[in-house]
């Protein structure tokens, strides 16, 4: 594998599109819209549970508000009870003191559980949804083959959606305490601070409510402070995401082609790509710890200066018998309650940074893909047409550059139908168009039903699981019966698998490519489609295979169109006709073979096997601009 095609080796590559990316938030809100956008849809999917569950967790939470009520309260009594010397209310005060803590124990546990439930049921709408939106009509296919493609959906779906909907609910739910706890203690601070008077060195100066000022007052200057030292976090954060997703894509490229690396010698350009990879992580990780140490300075001494502070101001009363100990304790514990609501920016900076950023790549996965519903470009696409029909058909790549014309054919069942050309000339294109995969260029495709046709590519799908799975698929593994799947190995020259049906493997690593293919041949055996697409997917055998396979499908499939594309000798004979991909500047142009001949003298094409000659009246419709199969001039009467 040359070093310009190392998986790990080019990190453009890696993270094609993402300067279109809102992986960058420039609005603040963008990130809450976009959640609103997620969690709406979750609650029209699932109302009752949704609703339920919020219901739950708003129940737990006035719960724990109660809880908190109960701890001031019980702070007044308690330590009045000391500095009274009575003993027989002290304890009455720590079983008080229990029963608080059982309630908060319910409390807490409830609320980890509302707020696990929760996250769980979104986060699984999600995933299914995002899943079934890329499964559906091959829009993972057109994603991936974007020339700026949304990078990295497999971790799009799998963990920033779990991050996303995970924070956003403990965030959430703890804005909503903070809320209710700063409505709820703010009133209690103010009435316990109303005599409140600020000392000067030439007497006092009243400050009704002082406390509640002087609460507000720190847990804004710390808000202040905590958005100047973690403004950078959210870009931060961002880059290490995409640095970690380009550095697991990496890896898995190099699992996924490690033959290929090993034959080649490749192991030190790899090395050096992934050393860079990894690079990028560790160097943004770096600067994303640097900003939360610097943030860690002020949290750490966030909270015990709060606990500190309402003491310090509350002396003076207390020293002057205007209150007493227990007062000053409910004082202090109102204060450090109305500034852990305050503090609710302040702790979750970083973490909102983190979520801004997982929220922003899944929405631009779901975007990515509904956009993808609407087919991109000019090619249009019918289907449960009696035949194949292809009129003016001009494929191109996303960004507009030609790749095969192909102005007019016409296929029909029972036909069997070769097209062959040069590597690169379009022809994979054109099967990716005739399955739908492919929709940028312009004419008109006409398709049997995709439910009567199969496609075989060069090299099949095989989906992890037993044999008999992989043989049966996309159908279910018990579709079809143990004689069926047996008998169609065994017609395959596939009967040494006979008896690992039921073993479960990596059968893509297991069986060599021509094994594969044999397997898919298998499968269309067992399918019986009314229109059979082949790929290159006898590239693999050699000529005995080859001819077996396709005399299986005449003998087995005998009214079964069929198109095969590919250019090893010998094709020819199991063919109909044939057309050619005449490759050019403009992109290849696809005619008959008699016309191709024509346009190059020199050319050469296979001799064909006239005893496989298509049916006449076959003869008679199959047109390709204004050309018989046999290049005489076409009748439109």
């Amino acid at each position: 594998m040359p070093a310009s095609a190392s998986p790990a080796a080019d990190p453009g590559a890696l993270r094609r599109g993402r300067a279109k990316s809102p992986i960058f938030p420039t609005n603040r809100t963008g990130a809450i819209r976009d959640a609103w956008r997620l969690a709406r849809g979750w609650g029209r999917a699932e109302p009752w549970r949704a609703t339920a569950l919020v219901t739950a967790a708003l129940g737990l939470i006035l719960l724990q508000l109660g809880v908190d009520w109960g701890f001031a309260l019980w702070h007044r009594a308690a330590f009045d009870a000391l500095e009274a010397r009575d003993g027989p209310a002290f304890l009455a005060q720590m079983l008080v003191f229990a029963g608080l803590i059982a309630v908060l124990m319910l409390a807490s546990v409830g609320r980890l559980w509302a707020r696990q439930a929760i996250g769980l049921r979104w986060r699984g709408w999600l995933v299914l949804k995002l899943q079934g939106a890329m499964l559906a009509d091959g829009r993972h296919h057109r994603l991936a083959a974007e020339a700026a493609g949304t990078d990295n959906p497999d971790q799009r779906i799998g963990e920033n959606a779990r991050w996303a909907t995970a924070i956003a609910v403990d965030l959430a739910l703890g804005l909503i305490y903070a809320v209710v706890l700063l409505a709820s203690f703010a009133g209690m601070l103010w009435h316990l601070s109303a005599g409140f008077a600020l000392p000067l060195p030439g007497g006092q100066l009243p400050i009704p409510g002082g406390l509640l000022w002087a609460a507000l007052a720190y847990a804004g200057g710390c808000a202040a402070l905590t958005w100047r030292l973690g403004r950078r976090l959210p870009a931060i954060h961002a880059e290490r995401n995409a640095a970690e997703a380009d550095h697991r894509f990496a890896l898995i490229r190099l699992r996924e082609n490690s033959e290929a690396v090993a034959l080649i010698g490749g192991e030190a350009d790899e090395r050096r790509g992934l050393a860079a990879a990894y690079g990028r992580v560790e160097a943004a990780t770096r600067r994303m710890f640097g900003a939360e140490r610097s943030l860690m300075w002020l949290g750490c001494c966030y909270m015990p200066v709060a606990g500190v502070l309402p003491l310090l101001l509350g002396a003076p009363q207390f020293f002057a018998g205007a209150i007493t100990l227990g007062v000053l304790m409910q004082m202090a514990h109102a204060f450090t309650e109305v500034t852990r609501a305050l503090c609710w920016l302040t702790e979750n900076w970083p973490r909102l940074a983190d979520w801004r950023c997982h929220v922003a790549r899944v929405v631009e996965l779901e975007r990515a893909l509904e956009a993808q519903a609407e087919a991109p470009g000019q090619l249009r696409r019918a289907e449960d047409a009696p035949a194949l029909d292809l009129h003016g058909v001009a494929l191109a790549t996303p960004c507009g550059r030609a790749l095969l014309r192909a102005p007019a054919l016409t296929v029909l069942p029972g036909e069997r139908v070769l097209i062959r050309g040069e590597s690169g000339s379009g022809k994979s294109t054109l099967f990716r168009a005739l399955a739908g995969l492919w929709s940028w260029g312009e004419g008109e495709i006409r398709m049997p039903s995709r439910r009567a046709s199969m496609f075989l590519p060069q090299r099949p799908y095989l989906p992890l699981g037993p044999l008999a799975a992989a043989l049966c698929y996309p159908a279910p593994p018990d579709a079809f019966g143990a004689d069926a799947l047996r008998a169609a190995l065994r017609r395959c020259n596939l009967g040494h698998l006979v008896a690992r049906l039921g073993e479960a493997a990596r059968w893509d690593r297991v069986l060599s490519l021509g094994e594969q293919q044999r397997l898919g041949f298998a499968r269309v055996l067992l399918h019986r489609p009314s229109w059979i697409f082949l790929d290159e997917a006898t590239s693999g055998l050699d000529e005995a295979n080859q001819a077996a396979m396709y005399a299986l499908l005449a003998a087995e499939l005998p009214g079964a169109g069929l198109v095969s594309i590919g250019h090893r000798a010998g094709l020819d004979r199991h063919h109909d006709r044939e057309m050619v991909v005449l490759a050019g500047p403009g992109g290849g142009r696809m005619v008959a073979a008699s016309a191709a001949m024509q346009a190059k003298p020199g050319a050469t094409v296979p001799r064909r096997d006239m005893s496989r000659a298509p049916p006449a009246a076959a003869r008679a419709v199959v047109t390709l601009r204004g050309l018989t199969s046999a290049g005489a001039p076409a009748s439109h009467g």
